[in-house]
């Protein structure tokens, strides 16, 4: 690519006040085989669209390096009580963790409403950091790092320890973490619906994985000067923070996010754009991840009609366009092929085994839950099961509904039926099915946009961009310079030509990372609830089977968790253990004794 087309590109993703370096990656660009349809795409650049960072020379420095010092003087002392008990936290407040921060607009407007932001210099690319009193001179204990982008949104930085908080460590996450004496870290990033101080969009893909990775990164050059281990970070986040979570932990010291690191002066990076410092992660506990973004719109649409689920529930609102949804779902049985996975008795998964590869999970979480303890038991059929709503600022509500969908024998633990069918039913019924399109119905004047994820994606001047097929061919929207009908192009002649969207689908996509030279964690614990709707099952379930493939993970523990709806850390005793688990096996192997 021409020094001339990387500027054009470049400002085009990060508004008039920047440049950013910018590489052609379209060959993987919509998760993994999206594109192979569409013919031929340019080569990638020479290092691969999935390399590793290289090697790493002890003494080498990045050229921001020396503004990222980390000042462990410079600390609040606060006193919490975990489980009873007093507990002094050392608090390094809003540690802003590139040296080049973009500005923000000082008022911004998110799911929650609109918000005077209070550190517009660095707020949404700094990260707090909390130190337990047992940590307070442990270099070697874990760093629980915790994302917080809910629907792919930005995430200005958040304070989860706060003075005289109370914590009770079997429901808190943030207690548990303390309570086990790892350091936690809040960590602020630019995603969607952000808007810059110059007005242009700020949280455009990659931008969100690029803080994260930039977070991780200071946390490295500073290991020797701080509490905790950089060696020892457990990513953890739920929905939208789920798949940063997913994408941050199979994409580890990547060269291909290098030019953005460079860009925001991240730690590690030289003038050149080498790197000196690894952004992998030791573990990654997620929820519910919204991932595998070019594909989930398909994805969703063959779940959902393929035992008739949309047209079941067609009164609930639940089958708004069926011809739409006819043709997603006809899209997936090709991509699901592409990725040769094998289910988990060493078939190949493919739109023929995916529903019977579903309800084996869904047999074993509920035989999971009940062999848990006596007391939980699943109610017969006839009977009512009972669930709880909420969320997103919402009280929490009690509902019932008369189960006709599974037949167990509490006293042996075991699911004696389920028919699939009616599961599905049963799950749309507690919360209603997404539009259609799902994630890219902006620009569909058919679809009630909302809140998809189609303002992740485009140049830093557009609110929106269509990023898979089916919306970009079919955007009818003129003048928002998406699409067809504004480009000329089709999806296909776009990819081949332009690509920036279909790029940024790539560059957000665990499964075009994992089984590559990119570092891929080797610890993984994922959790998706029995009742999420928010996305298809076969999402996890994909990522669950990609990375029982990659020899380079050695702990994957997914489920599908009994009766959870699309929320995270409702285990929080569970999730503890793993990753002390995981912490105790990786000493074992090693030998570590502290450093």
């Amino acid at each position: 690519m021409s020094s001339r087309n990387i500027a054009r590109k470049a400002s085009r993703l990060v508004g008039s006040s920047r440049s950013r370096p910018h590489r052609s990656v379209v060959a993987a660009a919509v998760g993994t085989a999206a594109l192979l349809s569409l013919g031929s795409l340019p080569a990638m650049a020479s290092t691969g669209g999935h390399g590793s960072s290289g090697p790493h020379p002890r003494n080498a420095k990045g050229t921001f390096d020396s503004h990222l010092r980390f000042d462990n003087s410079d600390y609040t002392t606060l006193t919490v009580t975990v489980d009873g008990a007093p507990t002094k936290v050392r608090w390094y407040k809003e540690i802003c963790y590139v040296a080049n921060p973009q500005k923000m607009a000082d008022t911004q407007s998110g799911i929650f409403g609109t918000s005077t932001i209070a550190n517009p210099e660095c707020g949404y690319q700094s990260m707090n950091i909390f130190v337990p009193e047992s940590a307070f001179h442990d270099r070697s204990t874990a760093i629980y790092f915790g994302v917080n982008n809910a629907g792919w949104m930005s995430s200005y930085v958040g304070a989860s320890v706060t003075d005289g908080a109370s914590f009770d460590s079997a429901t808190s996450n943030v207690g548990a973490a303390l309570k086990a004496g790892y350091v936690y870290v809040d960590v602020g990033t630019r995603s969607r619906g952000l808007v810059a101080a110059d007005g242009s969009y700020a949280g455009k893909a990659p931008h969100v994985v690029v803080d994260a990775k930039a977070a991780i990164r200071y946390l490295r050059l500073n290991d020797a000067r701080m509490p905790g281990s950089a060696e020892r970070i457990v990513l953890n986040g739920t929905s939208g923070g789920g798949g940063l979570g997913a994408i941050v932990g199979a994409s580890g010291n990547s060269t291909d996010y290098l030019p953005y690191l460079k860009e925001v002066g991240a730690a590690g990076v030289t003038k050149s754009g080498k790197s000196t410092l690894r952004d992998d992660v030791f573990a990654v506990n997620i929820y519910c991840p919204i991932t595998d973004l070019g594909n989930a719109d398909i994805a969703y649409e063959w779940q959902f009609t393929t035992l008739g689920t949309r047209a079941a529930t067609a009164d609930l609102g639940n089958d708004p366009a069926p011809a739409v949804s006819a043709e997603l779902a006809s899209r997936y049985a090709s991509y699901l092929k592409s990725l040769h996975l094998r289910t988990s008795d060493g078939r190949n998964l493919t739109a023929d085994t995916m529903i019977a590869a579903i309800k084996k999970e869904v047999i074993r979480s509920a035989e999971t839950y009940m062999k848990a303890g006596s007391a939980n038991t699943i109610p017969d059929l006839g009977e009512q099961i009972t669930y709880t709503t909420g969320g997103f600022g919402q009280p929490p509500t009690e509902h019932t509904y008369t189960n006709d969908w599974i037949d167990v024998d509490n006293a042996k633990n075991k699911v004696v039926s389920l028919d699939m069918a009616k599961y599905f039913q049963f799950v749309v019924t507690q919360a209603t099915l997404k539009t259609v399109p799902a994630f890219d119905a902006w620009g569909l004047s058919n679809a009630e946009a909302g809140r998809t994820e189609s303002t992740l994606f485009g140049t830093a001047e557009q609110e929106y961009s269509n990023y898979t097929a089916y919306s970009w061919d079919n955007n009818d929207v003129a003048g928002d310079g998406s699409g067809a009908d504004d480009t000329g192009l089709t999806w296909s002649q776009y990819a081949k030509r332009d690509g920036l969207a279909a790029e940024q689908v790539h560059l957000l996509d665990p499964m075009d990372y994992i089984g590559t030279k990119a570092t891929t964690s080797a610890n993984w614990y994922i959790r998706v609830g029995t009742r999420d709707r928010d996305t298809a099952f076969t999402v996890g379930l994909n990522l669950d089977r990609a990375l029982a493939a990659d020899h380079s993970v050695d702990d994957l523990n997914y489920q599908l968790a009994w009766n959870q709806p699309h929320a995270g850390n409702y285990d929080v005793p569970e999730a503890m253990a793993w990753i002390a688990k995981v912490l105790k096996e990786a000493d074992r192997r090693q030998g570590h004794h502290g450093r």
